[in-house]
């Protein structure tokens, strides 16, 4: 059972990607839905947005504490962001969930009517390229030495993994291509308790 975070974002569009990937899929808006979850993805959107709804819903803590113990997150754009344990440029009190060991650039690839298509070479997707839609898109300006960089643009990391932590700084949930949501599926799969 993986979690889509249904504050804000293209939620529907994550629903959709991993049913296609093979996971049962559910949208999660309530700490009591977080906690029945075994993995949680974090949609694009808008950070912000994203931030200030997880403190009204009292989500941010929990989404914290489950990140910090191990469940398996996976965070596209604004869900990149959100992973990251730091901004580079945050809007006036914006705070993340954190988990990732990265500094990341919000809207780094420039503004909207910039936003581009890439063919995006990605370690651990078989296949070839995936098809990168970057929107108003960060990038990773650093990482620390736990964090495998999966893919770049321009110079720039635009897919990270640390742990059980995925993220990626494109929207692969808008191009029908369900490889990257296989990816987190198989993590999510990895990370149960062996039985």
């Amino acid at each position: 059972m993986i979690g889509v975070l249904a504050l804000q974002g293209d939620v529907r569009e994550h629903l959709a990607a991993l049913t296609g990937a093979g996971a049962e899929a559910r949208s999660v808006r309530r700490p009591e839905e977080l906690a029945v979850v075994e993995g949680l993805v974090v949609p694009g959107g808008e950070s912000t947005t994203i931030f200030k709804l997880a403190r009204i819903f009292d989500l941010l803590e929990p989404l914290r504490e489950r990140v910090r113990s191990g469940m398996p997150a996976y965070g596209s754009c604004a869900g990149m962001i959100m992973l990251a344990d730091k901004i580079l440029d945050p809007r006036s009190g914006q705070e993340t969930v954190g988990g990732i060991d990265m500094i990341v650039r919000r809207n780094a690839f420039g503004r909207q009517n910039e936003s581009f298509e890439a063919a995006v070479d990605m370690a651990g997707v078989d296949g070839g390229p995936v098809e990168g839609v970057f929107i108003r898109a960060p990038w990773v300006e650093s990482t620390g030495a736990g964090v495998e960089v999966l893919a770049s643009v321009e110079g720039h990391p635009v897919a990270v993994r640390q742990g059980s932590l995925l993220a990626t700084s494109f929207h692969p949930e808008l191009t029908g291509d369900h490889r990257v949501h296989r990816l987190f599926t198989e993590m999510v799969l990895s990370a149960r308790p062996q039985r």
